[in-house]
């Protein structure tokens, strides 16, 4: 027995009381030294007038910020992992910047075997090598939350991923999403969107990730809908091993396939040259299956996985796409699926009037300071929930002048829609990434006028009036 417990305790207590006001200090004091980086290279660049020149030095600038934001969010972990998943997409950040911290998204700090063997036997009640015949002790992957190793159950043939949480990230991580001065600050300056309502909204949806049962719940659910809304399925979901689900650990079926950030290399692998058409058949496959997906679930059901970043979405034998990780996803009110559904058509039919409308139903409050309002709005609808980019765009740039973000203040943005807009963005990195530009507002157009139909809100005229003709995905990526 230590000599002065009582010492001991009363240090993990400070310790404890202290560790929120540390990270809190790491992180400011970090985030403050990259963004007032970018404030002084940006007076730097007012008196630079070469444009070769210019390119090279936001290049350099970039690849010093990716090094520290790398830094940032793999040292503190916790939340900041979450950050660099939503920053790291190739139609928002700077290569540099997707290049550093796409590893992040399933290459986190990983737990010791020990701390994961002794979570596994508290929650199932039995020793490792009571319940498995193998267990792989390398993860799969890790994650924010929780890492995958993969294992095979004794009495079985097949294989089985095990998720396991990793002991203690809650309540780090619920301290960091805690700390929104940071957004409320970018709201105020450089980005006129109601930023303080998403911070609200991840830490609700966040709070939720700990609970495997609830994940457990929403893989079935999701799993059940898509199958049952299609011939087969466009996405394989994992089936749960309901016995052996717990709020920290859930064993689910194994699905053998590749990440998709591999893709590249194993189309490399294979002898296929990635600039051929077998290689773009293969990438519309993918995306088409995702997009098919989402918009069944997003409009037809509104309950939807809500977390379609790289790291969750594995390639299987003939381009067949496996969804991972349901933690995070968005059950949506019938008025805001609608509401949404209207929009999407919107955007589709560049109806500008219908999109101002469909601002109001959704209760967007929007502050229009320019002319051609009708025209601005459109454009930010389409900018906020739509995969494709302007011609010639690669990326999106929110801080630059003409960026519809810029001359359209978001004051009120709903809390429940920041998934469906998450989700969208996502895709547009993944279809970015690919180098495939299309209109998932275009694709979704029929699934939206079905859900609108069945709800009543439009009826058969309405759609014969349009002359709506053609399939799902009829003539994608050749309007693109």
């Amino acid at each position: 027995m230590p000599p002065f417990p009582q010492f001991e305790d009363l240090s993990e207590k400070l310790s404890n009381h202290f560790r929120p006001w540390q990270r809190s200090f790491q992180f400011w004091t970090r985030a403050a030294d990259i963004y007032t980086g970018y404030k002084v290279f940006q007076v730097r660049m007012s008196f630079v007038k070469d444009v070769n020149k210019q390119e090279a030095m936001w290049e350099r600038q970039h690849e010093l910020a990716a090094d520290k934001i790398y830094s940032m969010c793999s040292e503190l972990g916790g939340f900041f992992l979450k950050v660099a998943q939503i920053v790291g997409k190739p139609d928002l950040a700077p290569a540099a910047w997707v290049k550093r911290l796409v590893t992040l998204c399933d290459k986190a700090p990983g737990t010791p075997f020990e701390m994961v063997r002794l979570v596994l036997e508290k929650e199932l009640g039995q020793s490792v090598d009571e319940v498995f015949e193998r267990f792989d002790v390398e993860p799969l992957g890790s994650a924010s939350i929780a890492q995958v190793h993969r294992a095979r159950l004794r009495g079985t043939k097949g294989d089985v991923a095990v998720k396991v949480q990793h002991d203690g990230v809650q309540d780090l991580m619920m301290t960091d999403i805690h700390n929104q001065a940071f957004a409320c600050y970018l709201q105020k300056t450089d980005i006129k969107f109601d930023l303080f309502s998403i911070t609200k909204e991840m830490e609700k949806q966040i709070g939720y990730e700990f609970d495997f049962v609830r994940e457990a719940e929403a893989m079935e659910r999701i799993g059940h809908f898509l199958r049952m809304n299609n011939k087969k399925a466009p996405v394989q979901v994992p089936r749960v091993k309901r016995e052996m689900v717990t709020r920290k650990v859930l064993v689910m079926e194994f699905i053998d396939g590749i990440p998709i950030l591999n893709l590249g290399d194993e189309i490399a692998k294979r002898g296929i040259d990635p600039g051929s058409k077998i290689a773009a058949m293969a990438k519309q496959n993918i995306l088409k299956s995702l997009t098919l997906a989402y918009g069944q679930m997003i409009l037809k059901s509104g309950f939807f996985h809500a977390d379609p970043h790289p790291g969750n979405i594995m390639i299987c034998k003939g381009s067949e796409v496996a969804l991972l990780d349901y933690g995070q996803v968005k059950d949506l009110p019938d008025d805001l699926r609608l509401g949404y559904a209207n929009l999407v058509l919107a955007i589709a039919d560049n109806d500008s009037f219908r999109a101002s409308q469909s601002y109001r139903d959704l209760g967007i409050g929007i502050l229009v300071k320019c002319e051609n309002e009708e025209k601005e709005m459109l454009k930010l609808a389409q900018t906020m929930f739509d995969t494709k980019l302007p011609p010639g765009m690669m990326m999106l740039q929110p801080f630059s002048e003409e960026s519809s973000i810029k001359k359209i203040a978001v004051e009120a943005f709903p809390e429940e829609l920041f998934s469906v807009l998450r989700t969208v963005h996502l895709l547009r990195g993944l279809s970015v990434g690919m180098g495939i530009n299309y209109s998932c507002a275009e694709q979704w157009r029929p699934i939206a006028e079905e859900a609108l139909f069945a709800a009543g809100r439009i009826n058969v005229n309405d759609l014969k009036a349009k002359g709506r003709k053609g399939g799902f995905f009829g003539g994608i990526f050749r309007r693109g």
